[in-house]
């Protein structure tokens, strides 16, 4: 009964453990500066409180899609773990930022198709709306770690001495391109590199933009109720 009653409070409140999660795996870093314990141990741990806050967003959903997150669970939760035997291995630390990227993609579409219904604007919405711009973020931040763990001349200004700087730096990166601020501290440096940054730029204005209209169009509905 315990159990179900955990579940069912997820479940009700599944965006705004969904926005803690986000916060606290992309963020966590504010407060630590012992980059060995970020690594060793805050990642995994960050990564097993995000799949317990995104549990609720696919309790409903189709068998398939329970599997697929499931899946793409069991890898991000495994994979961090092993992060201190194949940090200077770059194919490892690519297979780890694509299925991340896979990862957060899945659940970037799912929280989509949840903001484009019609209907009522509350607290849900609100949170699900902050979900996608830090969901954008992620997905972001590991691209761009997939570029430079390939070509690490992609990029200038990356501090490259461990795994853990070179996820916060992305962060940051994605974080003010997103936001249009672009400090010019971190720059591409080939044009594959600059047309994909132009990209999430231009994709976090236009999710922006698209958000304004869901949400005056929501709360005309809600008005209009």
């Amino acid at each position: 009964m315990d159990t179900e009653k955990i579940f069912s409070y997820l479940k009700k409140h599944k965006y705004e453990f969904l926005l803690f999660g986000l916060i606290q795996h992309l963020f966590a870093g504010i407060f630590l500066s012992d980059m060995i314990f970020y690594r060793n141990i805050i990642c995994p741990l960050n990564m097993l409180i995000l799949g317990i806050a995104s549990f609720g967003i696919f309790t409903e959903k189709e068998l398939w899609k329970r599997r697929i997150k499931n899946i793409l669970l069991l890898f991000v939760l495994v994979l961090p773990i092993f992060l201190p035997i194949f940090e200077y291995v770059p194919q490892y630390l690519i297979l780890l930022s694509i299925v991340y990227v896979i990862y957060f993609l899945f659940i970037f579409w799912e929280l989509l198709l949840f903001l484009v219904k019609p209907g009522y604007i509350n607290v849900d919405i609100i949170s699900a709306c902050a979900c996608g711009y830090l969901l954008i973020i992620e997905i972001s931040t590991f691209l761009m770690q997939v570029i430079f763990y390939n070509t690490p001349e992609a990029f200038k200004g990356i501090i490259s001495r461990s795994n853990s700087e070179i996820f916060i730096d992305f962060v940051y990166f994605s974080s003010i391109t997103i936001t249009s601020i672009g400090f010019g501290d971190i720059i591409p440096n080939n044009h594959h590199t600059k047309l994909l940054i132009a990209f999430f730029g231009i994709s976090g204005q236009f999710y922006s933009v698209v958000l304004v209209g869901i949400l005056i169009s929501k709360f005309s509905s809600t008005s209009q109720n």
